[in-house]
């Protein structure tokens, strides 16, 4: 060849040969081998590195490609390549993720190589939204469009070869075969090279690993890129830049909108109900929908109703076909095919799992890994959009998923399955136990059986971390009770009930209390404890209390004293007379309730009891109170007060406290009452006790109001409204909204 293209080139960039090698890291041997013609198969990468580095213009690569190589890029004056597969139809909703899709070609947002990655879950509708996204925009792509399907999960191949990929881009870019050579680096550097400068979309869909993708992605700062996958591809974003969208099923006006389009407007609004089941039955899924509509498309006379029973009543089964790409079961478990056995079994469990998420400790409990082992394998989970990381390190899955994820665990021998449910169980049981005794230390102990070989409870350190584990865990306790009890653990279901009790009173959980005592009571009848079935009659009828089920309350209360007496536990006949008083104070009947507090302090006194004997000094002076014996009242809560003090207990302490705050509000003393009321709602905001702190900021407006402190008395009745609505109770919220009005 002449050695005038790379000689011109180098001294128009004015440099010698030694500056354009230090720039382009190609040796000063190759640029003068190109230049006197003694290299002639030189590499592609020499080239393209040499051609940034003289920042050449597309038409000046071009020239050096076709002199040197002997290869020509594509005609300027040919078609740009058109591989997009057709326009999804009936495409519905999606309106966020089309918009952050857009922002792609937004010259002013976009980074030097602009990659949407979108990551999702098998029939999710990855494929379609970018598709839809694609055909939308193509007017803005006038040098053509590439596509690949790289069959990173599907049912009969492996993952596409990048090779094989770059070599279709090159035939649909015009080169001839016959004129490359080299593997997959030259053929990346003539793919680089050809649609450098130009304005191309590439879509990359089903992309099994970032590997795969990288050898595909421009060099070039005017192509868009779109990758599609089930893996977060999380090293393009490190690597490339690229923008994550993880994919979530259809809003309801979109899974609406779904059905309306395949099955018409007129079939839809004809079944409303059915409609509602069906979607909700296939959770937003998009292919579920999508499967069970094109079941119903071939039955156009059968009512829809039918194909949401056959959906209640199969479960994912419903959902599977002898055609691959039409069943759930099947797209799912291609997510599953590169996975280690030790990531597949942890998935299984994770569906076996109690509650509607886990976090990582929990995990580790169920599989029996050690933590790093656990997060690694929860982490491969989320990468491969099998499960979802939640706020504060929790993971969940979808419904779809979670029925695939029960149906893997099935393939597990029963043995595993029930060691992982049990070490589950024991880890929410333990970790909840010692969480409970450090809300309240002074309450009576439990003696829990150990729990199993490889559950690891998780240790808490204070007061603020137990009550943020009970709340991030409540809903997985609640769960695990039931697992308890279907697996026929009923010691530890009613050991779960127990230890929700403290947390559930103080955030004001009066229905999900009642429900917990309602299952450790049945529970009970499994167990030959009299102790037990003796205190889930007084937690019960202490829940019915406080969702004003007065006949109820008083009804088991009895039921518990009773068998205290019969067996001669004078403490727990103690506690219980207490809550027969705080049952008939909540009726209205303060007679009633001085009589139990009364007996109470007799049978805390025989015991020598002194905190016991404070409690119901503290019971004795409320009740005196309500039947205005003011003094009696004021008495017999300073006596309890200073115990409470010295035995350092901040819930009896404050409880006292707003006692004597009432008594003071009743007796005039509207000063002192602010005083105790205030000191009172410190320590129950120390405490986090929902409930209390809503009773509190009750009382403590009354003396406010009375003093003609308006706005002081507006501010702690607003927030007590809120915190009787949150906790559904309703009477005092009606209650509080007249005292607001009449300020």
């Amino acid at each position: 060849m002449s050695d005038s293209v790379v000689r011109r080139f180098r001294q128009r960039a004015r440099l010698t040969q030694e500056e354009l090698a230090a720039r382009s890291g190609v040796s000063v041997r190759t640029i003068r081998g190109l230049e006197t013609g003694d290299r002639p198969n030189p590499q592609l990468t020499s080239l393209r590195q040499l051609a940034d580095a003289m920042d050449l213009t597309p038409a000046d690569r071009d020239e050096l490609m076709t002199e040197v190589l002997g290869v020509a890029t594509v005609p300027t004056a040919s078609p740009g390549p058109r591989q997009l597969p057709g326009a999804p139809t009936g495409f519905t909703g999606r309106e966020a993720e089309l918009a952050v899709l857009a922002q792609a070609i937004d010259a002013e947002q976009s980074p030097t190589i602009v990659i949407s990655a979108i990551a999702g879950a098998g029939g999710i509708g990855k494929t379609t939204l970018a598709l839809h996204w694609a055909h939308t925009h193509v007017d803005r792509f006038p040098d053509g469009q590439l596509f690949v399907d790289l069959r990173g999960f599907g049912p009969d191949s492996d993952p596409l070869d990048p090779l094989t990929a770059v070599r279709g881009f090159l035939d649909a870019l015009g080169v001839d075969p016959a004129q490359v050579t080299g593997g997959l680096a030259e053929h990346t550097a003539l793919y680089r090279s050809l649609i450098t400068g130009k304005r191309l979309l590439i879509v990359l869909d089903n992309a099994a690993s970032a590997e795969q993708v990288s050898p595909l992605l421009p060099g070039g700062r005017t192509c868009t890129v779109i990758v599609t996958s089930r893996r977060a591809l999380s090293s393009l974003i490190t690597r490339h830049g690229a923008r994550h969208m993880s994919l979530a099923v259809l809003a309801q006006d979109e899974a609406e909108a779904l059905l309306a389009w395949r099955l018409g407007d007129a079939r839809v609004a004809a079944e409303p109900e059915a409609v509602a089941d069906l979607i909700r039955l296939c959770g937003r899924y998009p292919l579920a929908l999508a499967i069970m509509a094109a079941r119903a498309q071939t039955h156009p006379d059968f009512p829809l109703a039918e194909f949401a029973d056959e959906l209640r009543e199969l479960g994912l089964d419903a959902l599977d076909d002898e055609e691959p790409t039409a069943s759930l079961p099947a797209v799912l478990s291609w997510s599953l095919d590169n996975l280690s056995e030790q990531d597949r079994t942890v998935f299984g469990l994770l569906g076996t799992a109690p509650g509607p998420d886990i976090s990582a400790p929990a995990a580790a409990s169920l599989t029996g890994l050690s933590p790093a082992q656990v997060t690694k394998a929860l982490r491969t989970l989320e990468e491969a959009s099998l499960i979802g990381r939640q706020a504060h390190g929790r993971y969940g899955m979808h419904d779809m998923v979670r029925r695939y994820a029960v149906a893997t665990a099935d393939q597990l021998p029963e043995d595993m399955r029930t060691a992982a449910v049990r070490r589950v169980i024991d880890f929410y049981l333990h970790t909840g136990y010692d969480a409970d005794r450090i809300l309240n230390p002074h309450r009576a102990p439990q003696k829990l059986d150990a729990p199993e070989p490889d559950c690891q409870p998780l240790p808490l350190p204070a007061y603020d971390a137990a009550l943020a584990w009970f709340d991030a865990e409540h809903q997985c306790l609640l769960a695990a009770q039931h697992t308890a009890v279907d697996h026929g653990w009923h010691r530890a279901a009613w050991q779960v009930a127990w230890t929700l009790t403290t947390f559930q009173i103080r955030r004001g959980l009066r229905h999900d209390q009642a429900a917990v005592w309602q299952i450790g009571l049945a529970a009970d009848e499994h167990l030959d404890d009299p102790t037990a079935l003796m205190l889930a009659h007084r937690f019960l009828g202490f829940a019915y209390g406080d969702l004003g089920r007065h006949d109820d309350a008083v009804r088991h209360l009895n039921e518990s004293a009773a068998l205290a007496e019969q067996h001669g536990d004078t403490s727990n006949h103690a506690r219980t007379e207490s809550m027969l008083a705080r049952a008939w104070g909540l009726s209205g009947d303060y007679r009633h309730a001085l009589e139990h507090a009364n007996r109470a302090l007799e049978l805390y006194r025989t015991l020598e009891d002194v905190p016991g004997t404070a409690h119901a000094l503290n019971d004795a002076g409320w009740c005196a109170a309500q039947l205005g014996r003011y003094d009696e009242a004021r008495a017999n809560c300073r006596a309890a007060l200073e115990v409470y003090e010295r035995h350092n207990d901040p819930d009896a302490q404050a409880g006292t406290l707003d006692s004597l705050g009432y008594i003071d509000h009743r007796t005039g003393d509207h000063q002192q009452a602010i005083e105790h009321y205030q000191r009172s709602l410190a320590l129950r905001r120390g405490l986090g006790d929902n409930s209390q702190i809503a009773n509190c900021l009750d009382g403590l407006g009354n003396p406010y109001a009375a003093l003609g402190r308006r706005d002081e008395a507006r501010a702690v009745w607003q927030e007590a409204l809120v915190l009787f609505q949150a906790q559904q109770r309703h009477d005092d919220a009606a209650r509080i909204e007249r005292q607001l009005d009449a300020l």
